[in-house]
Order: C-alpha cells, then sequence, then structure tokens
C-alpha cells in the first residue's frame, strides 16, 4: 500500500464504503423493480453488481486506504500490523458514515424517502452462522490472496457467497449499520444487526485463525554466503555468467 496521509486514507474509506453500499442498495431496487416478483433474478442481479462493483472499487482505492471498507477487515489489519492502531477508530468510524451516506444516496437516485429504517427480519442461527461463514472465507481470501489478486479473489468470493449462504453474506459490519437505514430489497431490520455483527467478528477471528494455521512452519535464518541462501546462489550465477 501507498504510504499516504491519513485524511487522504479516511477519504477513500468514506467514499469508498459509500459507493459500495450504494451499489448493493440500488442494484437491490433496481433488481426488485424490474424483476416482476422473481426474488432469484433480483437476487443474480444483486450478485453481479456487487462483486463487479467491488472488484472496480478496490482496483481504485485499494492503493491508497488498503480498501478494506469493512471494520473486520481493518481490525484484523490493525493486529497484523499492516494498518497503524491510532487509524482504527478513524477508519471505522467513516466506515459507518459511508455506509449510511451510500443508503442514503441509493435512495435519492430511486427517489426514495431519504431517511427510513428497515422492517426486513433477519435471523436465527442459520443467519449468524451463514455471517460467520461469509466473514471467516472473506478474510481468508483476503490475507491469502496472491499479489495484485486480492481484488479479483474478493469479488469473487462475495460473488459466490450470496449464494451459498443463507444471510446473503454482509461479511462486514459496516454494510449491516448501512443497511439497516434502507427499506428495500438489501435492508436488515435494527433489531438483526447485533447479531450479525457479533456473527462477523467471530468470522473474522476463524478466518485469521485459518489463515495462521495454513502458514509454512517458520524456516531457520540462513546465514549469508551459506550454501542455498541467496547470497550464495546470486555468486555462483554471477560465476557461471
Amino acid at each position: 500500500m501507498l504510504t499516504v496521509d491519513l485524511p487522504r486514507r479516511l477519504l477513500a474509506e468514506l467514499v469508498g464504503t459509500a459507493l459500495l453500499l450504494a451499489i448493493v442498495i440500488g442494484s437491490g431496487i433496481m433488481g426488485e423493480r424490474l424483476a416482476d416478483g422473481n426474488m432469484a433474478i433480483a437476487l443474480l442481479a444483486n450478485t453481479l453488481a456487487t462483486a463487479s462493483g467491488l472488484y472496480i472499487l478496490i482496483e481504485v482505492f485499494g492503493p491508497i486506504s488498503g480498501a478494506h471498507f469493512n471494520p473486520a477487515v481493518s481490525a484484523v489489519m490493525t493486529l497484523r500490523g499492516e494498518l497503524p492502531r491510532a487509524s482504527l477508530v478513524p477508519y471505522v468510524m467513516v466506515q459507518l458514515l459511508g455506509a449510511m451516506l451510500g443508503a442514503w444516496l441509493a435512495h435519492a437516485m430511486f427517489d426514495m424517502s431519504i431517511l427510513q429504517w428497515s422492517t426486513r427480519i433477519r435471523s436465527g442461527s442459520g443467519q449468524w452462522i451463514a455471517e460467520a461463514v461469509a466473514t471467516a472465507g472473506l478474510l481468508l481470501a483476503i490475507l491469502r490472496a496472491p499479489a495484485g489478486r486480492a481484488s479479483a479473489m474478493v469479488a469473487a468470493y462475495i460473488g459466490a457467497a450470496y449464494w451459498f449462504t443463507a444471510s446473503t453474506s454482509f461479511a462486514n459490519p459496516a454494510a449491516a449499520f448501512g443497511r439497516m437505514f434502507s427499506d428495500s430489497f438489501a435492508g436488515i431490520a435494527p433489531s438483526s444487526v447485533p447479531g450479525f455483527v457479533i456473527a462477523q467478528l467471530i468470522g473474522a477471528v476463524i478466518g485469521t485463525g485459518l489463515h495462521l494455521a495454513l502458514q509454512p512452519a517458520t524456516v531457520m535464518a540462513v546465514q549469508p554466503n551459506a550454501p542455498g541462501s541467496v547470497d550464495a546462489l546470486s555468486a555462483c550465477e554471477h560465476r557461471t555468467k
């Protein structure tokens, strides 16, 4: 990640999260309106728009802020030392604000009432397990993605998780927060948000733990110019030229 000042990183997280929620909620509204009651078609439209939009947003904002758009991801990156501890709270605050603004933006684009609360109940053990699985998989994809491939892997995973999880894969506390402000296809009732957030945080811990468990065993450091070291191999190549 490029080294930039905190205000620019926060702006990137704010705008990126707002656009992500506008994509999720807006495509849900459009899909539901055009699907004529066919929920499978509406979900498919929502999935394709979200996966495509997420890929673009990560590519655009990743070099600036890391393109977290997700408090769970920011918390894990802080624990890994990739995000300064002093930046965690500001990151989470702008992500939550961006999520709310994104919901309002979607409403404005579709001539809906800007201020509203969702009435869509999403609760129960199946939903919570699904959110834990979705978030664990998301963190695993992020942490194990080869360099330069995180955007494609994350977008593809979220697109798949929309269909194989009972919760349609929020996998993001900020998304759950923002979607409670929209009484639309993608909304979630405020009373359902705490259960989702707790499950997401548990999933983040599981995903991080799986990543660590999959790490190779620590290899003893090789002394410079010892057989097999990078320096020794370089010297050997030099002598054979």
